[in-house]
């Protein structure tokens, strides 16, 4: 959801991308705890389950984002929630073993496009393991996808199936399938040094964001990282898009665009308020944004 703009910039070298090799091993500490607001303690002074996502600030490569990410137990509600649908599970899936982890980043590590969602579905990505896969929310983005050419093939089933991304990353501001698929403003905020590191790491030039609480959290997420967001914040839409820039500073790009998309949860793709041919349109304009086409 993010491009440059203006004068067309080199691309660097485009690799594809597998499920990213993460750590299986939770954390094993039991304290647990969230914070946030103005009342936040030091660093030190957080139980070590609180402390982990302040961890992905010194990430230096995706990867070890992503064993960051497999072992978070930060949100005392989520991880109850996730672990008690991996033991009371769907009875399509009652012989397979459930994920019930944290669920990091999928896609190209170099990926122009960057594609923010919500959370991991409970029986989806938190059965799998990999995001948008084994749904239909995953079913309709990936098949949109494929069609406009970022995915090797249109199905996301499990994450061994073979799927590879070129150009394009997924990922969530919130990494544990919540209750109610409604994570809570503390949860997000915890999460949020996750998503910060992802998109500082990525660098990608457009953003591509799945309804209003992902829009919410990007703006969030760019406006600490010293982007010009605008105050009052823009609204979100299906559509919309919001070209942003920043002070050079050594840190990567100085301008990308996001780009607002309906959710693909099947509240919105069952009742047509999101069609197949809206998310092509939306794919395919960021695709052209960023490669540096015409804005």
């Amino acid at each position: 959801m993010t491009d440059a703009t203006g004068a067309p910039r080199q691309r660097r070298a485009r690799r594809t991308a597998t499920t990213p090799a993460t750590s299986t091993t939770p954390a094993t500490s039991t304290t647990a705890a969230t914070t946030g607001g103005s009342s936040r303690p030091s660093d030190g002074a957080l139980p070590d389950d609180a402390r982990r996502p302040l961890l992905a600030r010194d990430a230096a490569t995706l990867d070890d984002l992503d064993a960051l990410v497999v072992g978070c137990r930060a949100c005392p509600r989520l991880v109850a929630w996730r672990e008690e649908v991996a033991e009371v599970k769907r009875a399509a899936f009652r012989d397979e073993t459930y994920w019930a982890r944290p669920v990091p980043g999928f896609g190209d590590p170099q990926a122009g496009v960057l594609v923010v969602g919500l959370a991991p579905a409970a029986h989806g990505a938190n059965r799998t393991g990999r995001m948008f896969t084994g749904d239909r929310s995953g079913d309709f983005l990936f098949a949109s996808m494929h069609r406009t050419g970022f995915a090797s093939q249109a199905l996301s089933v499990r994450a061994d199936d073979g799927l590879t991304l070129t150009g394009i990353r997924v990922t969530a501001p919130v990494r544990c399938a919540p209750p109610a698929n409604a994570p809570t403003p503390a949860e997000r905020r915890t999460c949020g040094p996750y998503l910060a590191r992802e998109v500082e790491l990525v660098d990608a030039g457009v953003m591509v964001v799945l309804g209003g609480f992902g829009w919410q959290a990007v703006l969030t997420t760019l406006a600490e990282q010293g982007w010009d967001v605008p105050r009052p914040r823009p609204a979100f839409g299906h559509g919309v898009e919001v070209r942003l820039r920043r002070p050079d500073a050594g840190r990567g790009r100085t301008e990308l665009t996001l780009l607002g998309c309906f959710h693909v949860s099947q509240q919105n793709t069952f009742t047509g308020r999101l069609t197949p041919a809206m998310l092509d349109a939306v794919l395919e304009r960021a695709r052209v944004l960023a490669v540096g086409g015409e804005v």
